[in-house]
């Protein structure tokens, strides 16, 4: 017994001499996963690896001195080995053996009785990865022997290739482990094995993960994610790089941002219809011209003048008629033509803006649209946004009065400019440049139509009373239209005609002359536009009439126009006479067709009743019941029993109005009814013809759209309280006795 120990301990001493190992088979491909794999699917992973020295024509063993490393064995009284693995240990080959089976193996690489030997050698060696590896190199010969070792070889290793299996390899105990642990690490996912192995160097063990739902989602998005954060910066390189570089000017057509000075031609006398405004900047335009004046005397000038008005009004031609007069060059900027695409660049040319102007002084700086980059600055604007306004509050108090340099804005609503940019020493001067009056359109309307052959026996004035709210732009506009129409009608000069044509078009719309209107609807029409017309025209106190129409134009089937007198004060009276002409044409369709039979025509007139009348309780205290208060200017704050109060004033109110109308048109239904039927038949009335129809005269000069008996009007009885006119009794006016008395 103690020979065999010494004998075991020779052939160990012999194995356990080695040189810088090198990790084969399975174990050192999941040494890094040990603490997720189970112990129990590690069945052959030795704590010592296995050692591959290779040397030259496949050598199995180095040709000098290295020396062979097996398993370790653990001594023979320290565990129970059994007689058959004693003699094993015992028996096994020498070192020196195997070196010499592996020449005679090597020397005839084709002969398989000489390979089986050394296969042999090396499974009683314990060493079942070499025999693996030359079998598989496939460079030596093999027969059934060889192959027989080399299913030991596998058998040992813990593979099966042999048992008549595709899936061979590792256990599927063990690529279950392997594959738990792998997809613990990988976020998850299913397991696969698609490729046999042994898991050795030479062979190793493919295992397939699959990934989950959750995991592929959050790459793709990681990946758009980082694309998109990518791309965001890029595009703000490239946009500051061509911002800078000037790029966009230079290719792709883009509109240069320098902005250049302009020398106008504008004239004071050009500008027409705003003289208070024009008298305000007069000083200005002295300024610019003799400058060294105001200097010595210590005056200050103001350095910005804030134009303020509806659109149309003529800012913009008044600050060009400033340069013009002066004969200063004229810089002009438009609000949004600060702040574009690119952040940053409006703060830029306001500074290049006032630079500019600074080098050709004395100079004028026009902004037209301020309201566009000064509005009152909020926590939620952008950045950009404060920035351009900081620059320009900047440069603004950087002017100099002497320098020459006036900085002209104009805005349509001041009252959503920044407090900051108003105050003194910014924009010292408000200039107010409102609507023109009727004065203000005549002559307005004389200066666009001095290029334009008109008739002699136009009359403007009439145009301008019928064109109250029109701007300057809107007349101008006018009169072109006049011109394109009488050219369309192979006229030789604008006529009165084709001017009133124009007005109706701007501020109704166009005919609509393909619409077919039933002969029901247009007497409907003709009686509502006649209960307005006849209220107006016996009302005391009203506007004049102008005329009558029932073609339809936009949304209205009819209209009819007063001339509104420039008028700056309304009595209580002149409001409830407007209530009575509204109410009028509801009036004159109830008495006519009866309640039921009224349309939906009147809704514009009740509307704008309402709002007369509400306005005469809650703001200009018509009321005696509600008394002087003002309710309309803190509405939300008043009780719910006072509210009520306005609501009944109003309804009152409403009501006078219509029985007003309504007694009116009672008393000249016959004028009534000869209004409607001259609607009917021309379509249109001016007031001479509108007297004349009612009188009962012909129009010789019309064309009529419809002849008498075509017309046929609604025998709808009189009202009780109002008897039929007696025949041969009629007064020079057409009514009769019995019902001027009623």
């Amino acid at each position: 017994m103690a020979q065999g120990s010494l004998a075991v301990q020779n052939v160990l001493s012999l194995f356990r001499q080695t040189s810088s190992p090198r990790v084969l088979g399975l174990a050192p491909q999941i040494a890094g996963l040990k603490p997720a794999v189970p112990r129990h699917a590690l069945p052959h992973a030795s704590t010592t690896p296995f050692i591959a020295c290779i040397g030259r024509q496949y050598s199995t063993f180095p040709r000098f001195g290295s020396s062979l490393t097996t398993r370790p064995t653990p001594r023979i009284g320290s565990i129970g080995l059994g007689l058959a693995q004693r003699r094993l240990i015992v028996i096994g080959p020498t070192h020196t053996q195997l070196v010499r089976y592996e020449r005679e193996a090597n020397k005839y690489p084709n002969n398989a009785a000489a390979q089986a030997p050394f296969y042999n050698a090396l499974l009683m060696a314990d060493m079942p990865q070499h025999v693996v590896d030359r079998y598989r190199s496939g460079k030596f010969a093999s027969n059934s022997m060889v192959e027989r070792i080399y299913a030991q070889a596998l058998e040992r290793m813990g593979h099966s290739d042999m048992s008549g299996q595709e899936t061979g390899g590792a256990p599927n105990q063990t690529i279950q482990a392997i594959g738990q642990a792998i997809a613990a690490r990988t976020g998850g996912g299913s397991v696969g094995k698609v490729k046999s192995g042994t898991g050795g160097k030479s062979d190793p063990l493919y295992v397939v993960v699959d990934e989950s739902l959750g995991s592929i989602i959050f790459k793709w998005f990681r990946w758009i994610a980082g694309f998109a954060l990518i791309s965001y910066f890029a595009l703000i390189l490239i946009s500051l790089f061509v911002e800078t570089s000037g790029l966009m000017k230079k290719v792709g057509g883009g509109t240069s941002a320098e902005v250049r000075p302009e020398h106008q031609t504008t004239r004071f006398n050009d500008v027409q219809g705003c003289d208070e405004a024009k008298e305000e900047l007069t000083d200005i335009v002295d300024f610019l011209k003799n400058p060294d004046r105001y200097n010595k005397l210590g005056g200050r000038l103001p350095k910005g003048i804030l134009l303020i008005g509806p659109p149309g009004t003529g800012k913009t031609l008044l600050a060009r008629a400033v340069a013009g007069e002066a004969g200063v060059p004229f810089f002009y900027m438009s609000g949004s033509e600060f702040d574009e695409v690119y952040v940053g660049v409006g703060a830029k040319r306001v500074r290049e803006l006032f630079a500019t102007a600074r080098s050709k002084a004395p100079a004028i700086v026009f902004i037209d649209e301020l309201d566009a980059i000064g509005g009152k600055r909020k926590s939620r604007d952008a950045n950009y946004h404060r920035q351009t306004l900081n620059q320009l509050l900047n440069d603004l108090d950087g002017f100099d009065q002497s320098t020459g340099v006036i900085f002209i804005a104009a805005t349509n609503h001041a009252e959503i400019l920044d407090k900051a940019l108003l105050r003194p020493g910014r924009f010292d001067r408000h200039v107010q440049v409102e609507l023109p009056d009727v004065t203000g359109r005549l002559a307005i309307l004389k200066h666009h139509l001095k290029k334009i052959r008109i008739s002699p026996d136009v009359d403007l004035s009439t145009i301008a009373r019928g064109t109250p709210g029109f701007s300057g732009a809107e007349l101008e506009n006018l009169a072109n239209t006049a011109a394109i129409q009488a050219s369309k009608r192979q006229q030789k000069s604008v006529t009165l005609v084709d001017l009133e044509w124009a007005k109706d078009k701007i501020s109704m719309g166009s005919e609509r002359k393909t619409r077919i209107v039933p002969l029901a609807d247009k007497l409907q029409t003709a009686y509502h536009e006649g209960g307005h017309t006849l209220v107006g025209l016996y009302t005391k106190g009203f506007n004049q009439l102008h005329k009558a129409t029932i073609l339809p134009r936009g949304n209205a089937a009819g209209i009819t126009f007063f001339l509104p007198q420039e008028e700056h004060h309304r009595s209580r009276q002149q409001y409830m006479t407007r209530l009575q002409v509204c109410m009028g044409g509801k009036m004159a369709e109830e008495i006519v067709f009866g309640p039921d039979s009224v349309g939906d025509g009147v809704s514009g007139d009740i509307e704008q009743a309402t709002r007369l009348a509400y306005m005469m309780v809650t703001s200009f205290g018509f009321s005696d019941l509600l008394g002087n208060v003002d309710f309309r200017s803190n509405y939300e704050q008043v009780s719910p029993e006072t509210k009520r109060l306005i609501d009944n004033e109003v309804r009152r109110l409403i009501d006078e109005a219509k029985e007003s109308a309504k007694k009116l048109l009672l008393e000249k239904r016959p004028e009534l009814d000869a209004l409607a039927k001259g609607l009917v038949q021309y379509e249109t009335l001016d007031k001479d013809e509108i007297v004349k129809v009612i009188k009962g005269e012909k129009l010789p000069d019309r064309m009529m759209a419809m002849t008498d008996a075509q017309i046929k009007l609604p025998e709808i009885p009189l009202p009780p309280t109002v008897k039929p006119p007696v025949r041969g009794s009629q007064s020079e006016d057409g009514v009769s006795a019995e019902t001027k008395g009623s």
